[in-house]
């Protein structure tokens, strides 16, 4: 199996900056693209950035400016770095690896269990 992990969610105030941070592990072969999403109470789930293997990257307009997203191949992390943090940045934030298994040759979405990030006002 993968197992995602995140770390670096907290509170701050607004204006702020955060650095979240993702490791994947298991048996893994590659790992193709990676993102971060967030929930926020009562919302559905939403992107907030991808980048691809070769670091081609992608984000949602509300993020741009504002949050880098990038990856370290050879440690299978993924990161967010977040700045100017407003309060409707506040939710939980999840990563996501599409992922090619030792055991299992099918490129699979796979989740981590997610990190609170809260910004007051």
């Amino acid at each position: 199996q993968v197992r995602l992990v995140e770390s670096g969610g907290g509170l701050v105030q607004a204006g702020g900056s955060l650095r979240l941070s993702c490791v994947a592990s298991g048996r893994i072969i590659s790992i193709n693209a990676m993102g971060w999403f967030r929930q926020a109470p009562g919302k559905q789930r939403e992107l907030d950035a991808t980048i691809t293997s070769s670091g081609i990257t992608n984000y949602a307009d509300s993020v741009k400016g504002r949050f880098t997203i990038s990856r370290d191949n050879a440690k299978n992390t993924v990161y967010l770095q977040m700045t100017s943090l407003k309060p409707e940045d506040t939710a939980v934030y999840y990563c996501n690896s599409n992922v090619v298994r030792a055991d299992w040759r099918v490129a699979t979405d796979y989740w981590g269990q997610g990190t609170q990030v809260t910004v007051s006002s």
